[in-house]
């Protein structure tokens, strides 16, 4: 069985992944390929730098379940999924997930991971994660931060929404991306670092999109959902099956799971070869967007002062579902280094900030958008 290696590198950072799997290294390109740089390289070129070996091995995991069962150990929640999380003396950590099939083992000193797993999904898409986190990783160290925006670049000028859930971020990229010509290059975070210019450099944040079922509806993508979803493709695999049967159905009727909307989940990708999109692999913060979303509003601007707040740096050492159990941070403070942090705040606050509310209807809402790009 031959090994194959795929490369992923974001900015200074880079992670390699090796697999006798080629389902494994395969997902990686389809994931981060799109946004960050994810190459085909020789394993045996592979000898330096954080290297994640996936197997699909059912024996490997369940000697390393055993090794942690037999060891004292500590309960987590990661990925949705209870995990046990055992670390030795010389640091180096190992995890299972007993639900998932799915065991970690990880030497935070020399940045050797290895996964191990039963299903070829379930370790392709730990793999996934696992690589981008140890890029946040790195990027956190040299000086990023994430925020929680969504962004696209229109020429020379590049465009962050923020706001909580619901408040528009996802609807406003995607109506500048759809109808306005924007390229989108991120539907959720971003990482932002200040440069010597006063300058703020953002940079994509790979993640299945969710989008939901009345906004691809909206913008007129719907049906392109169902003519690929006839021909047998699918949306990525962590999307609610009720969803995919509304999508099925023609049912585009939000819906809820108690207080959460349960949304389509796109791949990366998918916004290219499925929408016609355009992505956008960097950009430089030239505006500010602050958009809410009112049912049968008027498109029209705010005049009120938006600020940046906490709840706009993503603080966590990783992902929000994924705590680093792993030791991938490697010594980084939540939402990384605070002066770092505190340099974007401050060179953000400089720029042109927009209030503004959209409603529900989106022809109104791109004329709207793409007047307020061209003042």
């Amino acid at each position: 069985m031959s090994i194959t290696a795929t490369r992923i590198t974001a900015a200074p950072a880079a992670v390699t992944i090796i697999s006798a799997d080629r389902t494994v290294t395969d997902w990686a390109s389809r994931y981060f390929g799109p946004w960050w740089g994810a190459a085909s390289v020789d394993p045996a070129t592979v000898c330096a730098g954080t290297v994640i070996a996936a197997d699909v091995d059912l024996d490997a995991y369940m000697r390393l379940e055993e090794h942690v069962r037999a060891r004292p150990h500590t309960s987590h929640i990661y990925a949705k999924a209870p995990a046990l999380v055992a670390t030795a003396a010389d640091g180096t950590i190992t995890a299972v997930a007993p639900g998932q099939q799915l065991a970690y083992l990880s030497e935070p000193a020399t940045g050797r991971i290895k996964v191990a797993g039963a299903d070829p999904l379930q370790v392709s898409l730990a793999t996934a994660r696992i690589a981008r986190d140890a890029v946040r990783g790195q990027l956190l160290r040299d000086g990023w931060t994430v925020l929680h925006a969504s962004a696209v670049v229109m020429g020379d000028r590049t465009w962050l929404a923020f706001g909580g859930k619901g408040a528009g971020k996802t609807t406003t990229a995607l109506t500048l991306a759809t109808r306005c010509g924007a390229h989108l290059l991120a539907n959720d975070r971003v990482f932002a670092r200040a440069d010597a210019f006063g300058n703020v450099t953002v940079l994509p944040w790979p993640a299945a999109a969710a989008v939901g079922l009345g906004l691809l509806d909206g913008l007129g993508l719907y049906e392109k959902v169902t003519a690929r979803l006839d021909a047998g493709e699918s949306l990525h695999p962590t999307q609610d099956e009720r969803v995919t049967a509304a999508l099925c159905t023609g049912n585009l009727s939000p819906l809820w799971d108690g207080g959460r909307e349960l949304k389509a989940q796109v791949f990366p990708d998918q916004f290219e070869s499925w929408f016609g999109l355009t992505l956008a692999t960097q950009g430089m913060a030239t505006d500010l967007l602050f958009p809410q979303i009112a049912a049968g509003a008027e498109p029209s601007v705010h005049d009120t002062s938006p600020s940046l707040g906490d709840s706009d740096f993503m603080q966590g050492a990783t992902e929000d579902r994924y705590p680093d159990i792993l030791g991938l941070a490697r010594g980084v403070t939540a939402g990384g280094n605070a002066d770092a942090r505190d340099h974007v705040r401050g060179l953000l606050r400089l720029l042109p900030h927009h209030a503004f509310t959209l409603g529900h209807d989106h022809d109104r809402a791109a004329d709207f958008l793409t007047k307020l790009a061209a003042a």
